[in-house]
């Protein structure tokens, strides 16, 4: 069986119920939640060895988090311990033309104030077959950069394959580097990259021509991502496959889903989605990139693997918090064109 290591923050999730706005909530309900923690989930639920990586206060609530993943056979045990406190985050969940919102509250976290030297990467990716991370890492501090680059760099010594999820999050780069000069070092490491048009762009100045994500009205040409994945190849040459998640947005409960794959000389188109009355959109692209991770780990057919992520992501909307708790069985059955939702007895 692969193994798959993960490393980033995870953090308390604080949404509001019932679509209420942040000025109306009297309660709020507390998950987990955050990007390479997702991507671990969705591989446990599909049966893989996976670790996630990262730095936890030692406190009641760092232990809850931990114990919450271990709940989802997540291995928690090359995870660090130290720092002040869990980072949060904010939810406002949006409704037809009021898109969500998100605060961060995580300056000071455990995570954010990791330093090079507290986690043996060497270690931690004996035996490992993949590692993942995401643009989130890099964007808070300077350290969790320097620490997500040794990792990468070590994956790389090793023959770990590589992936990430570019994740532009401006309200995060807040440190005095932007994501322009920050990223460009970590995507260098990797083997496999995803995205999508905002994140090629507002990272690396690459973008479709002709293409406005305002302007979709839930109706994306995926062909005219083929030059996205071009040019990303050119500038990050180690890069043997390139992802792109291709979401468009009718309205706040309504969106179109799909993604492309290129891998140098063809490019693959998955099925579109209409996926209407949303339950919850976030964590929908960490629920692609574990079931892309799966699917390419998987299946000797890049087709396929695209097909397993985009189903699964899919099913992620229909699924309240940050994780995806969706099995292999599921994702498939969906994959052969089950979407009725019928009660299954």
């Amino acid at each position: 069986m692969s193994k798959v290591v993960t490393f980033g923050e995870i953090m308390l999730r604080l949404a509001t119920p019932d679509h209420l706005r942040f000025r109306q909530a009297r309660t709020f309900n507390a998950t987990f939640g955050g990007g390479e923690a997702n991507v671990a989930v969705s591989l446990a639920n599909y049966g893989m060895e996976v670790d996630f990586v990262t730095r936890l206060p030692r406190n009641d609530m760092g232990e809850a988090c931990a114990a919450e993943l271990r709940s989802f056979g997540v291995g928690t045990s090359n995870i660090v311990y130290g720092g002040e406190r869990l980072g949060i985050y904010y939810l406002e969940t949006g409704a037809v033309a009021r898109p969500s919102k998100v605060i961060y509250d995580r300056a000071h976290s455990s995570a954010a104030t990791v330093e090079r030297g507290m986690i043996d990467w060497d270690k931690v990716l004996e035996g490992a077959d993949w590692f993942h991370w995401t643009g989130i890492t890099p964007a808070v501090s300077a350290s969790a950069a320097e620490v997500c680059l040794d990792a990468c760099r070590a994956a790389n010594r090793l023959g770990v394959k590589v992936s990430c999820d570019l994740n532009y999050r401006k309200n995060l780069w807040k440190y005095g580097k932007t994501a322009s000069e920050v990223m460009p070092a970590l995507v260098e490491c990797c083997d496999v990259i995803l995205g999508n048009e905002e994140d090629a762009e507002k990272v690396f100045g690459i973008k479709p021509e002709g293409f406005d994500a305002a302007a979709t009205k839930g109706e994306v040409d995926s062909a005219a991502f083929r030059s996205v994945c071009s040019q990303l190849m050119a500038r990050f040459p180690r890069a043997k496959k390139v992802v792109i998640t291709l979401r468009g947005s009718i309205n706040a409960d309504h969106n179109t889903w799909g993604g492309v794959l290129f891998d140098g000389k063809t490019l693959y188109s998955s099925p579109r989605y209409d996926i209407t009355d949303i339950v919850d959109r976030v964590g929908g692209g960490d629920s692609f990139m574990g079931g892309l991770i799966y699917g390419l780990l998987t299946y000797d057919d890049d087709q396929r693997a695209l097909n397993f992520a985009t189903a699964a992501s899919a099913l992620k909307h229909t699924i309240y918090g940050d994780f995806n708790m969706v099995s292999v069985a599921e994702v498939e059955n969906l994959m052969k064109g089950d979407g009725s939702g019928r009660v299954a007895r």
